[in-house]
């Protein structure tokens, strides 16, 4: 009688270890579902910023000096998504962001440009995919937290050392990111 306790309790045991691993690998691959989300979304405002720039030197007197920043930030970001660097990612879409509001801003000086079909639509569709951007790095950040916490609680802890389970890294955003936007600044640009 004694030997089926300890083998039912074993197998309880077993079973419960393989609940907490199965749940340790949802977490971790929320996490890398949330990051292709971004890494999509990164991904096709990547491909609409070279059409706006196009149609922004459709103007000939449209400012070069805009433009570079926006080409510079726009390959800052796909060089930290193509390598995966979080770390970097934060300040390359910061500098990307305010290039963008740059842009816009000195486009309201240009009523051509501004009445331009395709420059409405490219800019509209920016935002759009901003906003989407920043509900993707909200939900990622959520991800990474419940795997970091997951991995750090007992009894999760023994399972995830056992299998190398690691925390994941959230994304940070410069200062710039989370104060008030300087409107005034931008139109001086």
């Amino acid at each position: 009688m004694g030997g089926w306790i300890v083998l039912g309790l074993i197998i309880v045991a077993v079973l419960y270890a393989i609940m907490l691993y199965n749940g340790l690998v949802t977490v971790k691959n929320n996490v890398a579902l949330a990051w292709a989300n971004i890494d999509v979304l990164l991904k096709q405002r990547h491909d609409e910023i070279p059409k706006l720039v196009e149609v922004c030197k459709q103007y000939r007197q449209f400012e070069q000096e805009t433009l570079e920043k926006v080409t510079r930030a726009r390959s800052a970001v796909h060089d930290a998504r193509a390598a995966q660097d979080i770390g970097a990612l934060g300040p390359a879409e910061t500098a990307l962001r305010s290039s963008l509001g740059g842009l816009f801003a000195v486009a309201e000086a240009y009523p051509d440009l501004k009445a331009n079909e395709n420059f409405k639509q490219l800019q509209s569709r920016i935002t759009q995919l901003e906003d989407a951007i920043a509900d993707r790095r909200e939900f990622y950040n959520e991800s990474v937290n419940v795997n970091n916490v997951r991995i750090e609680q007992f009894p999760d802890s023994i399972i995830a050392n056992a299998f190398a389970f690691r925390a994941a890294k959230l994304l940070h955003f410069d200062a710039a990111e989370v104060t008030d936007v300087d409107v005034k600044k931008l139109f001086a640009a």
